[in-house]
């Protein structure tokens, strides 16, 4: 009952609950919720410092800019909160830096979770999709084809919710993204156990999503 009585306490206030209403669909920066809810950067500090007391938040560096950092909710500490109701969307499109790994396993598993349509794009695109993105999608059945990475410009359409999976294109693009998510890059270690660690976290945020969103009618 103490801990009931201390998250509902630490939720008793109309910027932290919008803050959990944001985080519950993707990571975000503290500048860009300081923006988001209109308050100054010692109010927001405040804010998460409740909210990290109660476990809700944890903070997570940049891999793109390292004085960078990202608020990610733990799900878990918040399972009876009521997040946004359904939105309506003609695609969800997901975007890396190479479009070889993270952006292509998002949008094997979102197919798996989602009728909704999905693509895959990359700021910086590889030649090739990662062999070891290859090989998890392999050991987990998930159906990833091998095709050339895209460029984000090519494949963004009019209606598409971006999610951007990587800190560093999610600080470079040039236009509003609507989603975030921090996932580590598994090409720098390489192994198996990265790849798959990097395929569980899309996995949960995937399946987090997904109920979430609508096939908007044509």
């Amino acid at each position: 009952m103490a801990r009931l009585a201390a998250l509902h306490a630490a939720l008793a206030d109309p910027a932290r609950l919008q803050i959990v209403d944001v985080l519950a669909l993707g990571d975000a920066a503290p500048s860009e919720l300081a923006e988001l809810l209109g308050v100054g950067s010692n109010l927001l500090a405040h804010h998460l410092k409740v909210l990290e007391r109660e476990g809700m938040v944890v903070r997570t560096r940049s891999e793109g800019d390292g004085r960078r950092w990202y608020v990610r909710l733990v799900p878990e500490t918040l399972d009876a909160v009521q997040v946004r109701p359904v939105r309506e969307v003609a695609r969800v499109l997901f975007v890396c830096t190479a479009n070889s790994a993270r952006s292509h396993l998002a949008t094997a598993l979102w197919r798996r979770v989602s009728t909704v349509p999905t693509a895959s794009a990359g700021t910086h695109p590889a030649g090739r999709i990662a062999p070891g993105a290859m090989a998890a999608a392999r050991r987990h059945g998930l159906d990833l084809p091998a095709i050339t990475p895209q460029h984000v410009e090519s494949v963004r359409a009019r209606g598409d919710l971006v999610v951007t999976v990587c800190d560093r294109a999610h600080e470079e693009l040039q236009f509003p993204v609507d989603v975030h998510w921090s996932v580590p890059d598994p090409i720098g270690p390489g192994t198996p156990a990265a790849f798959d660690d990097a395929l569980a976290d899309l996995e949960r945020r995937a399946n987090a999503l997904a109920p979430h969103l609508a096939l908007r009618p044509a």
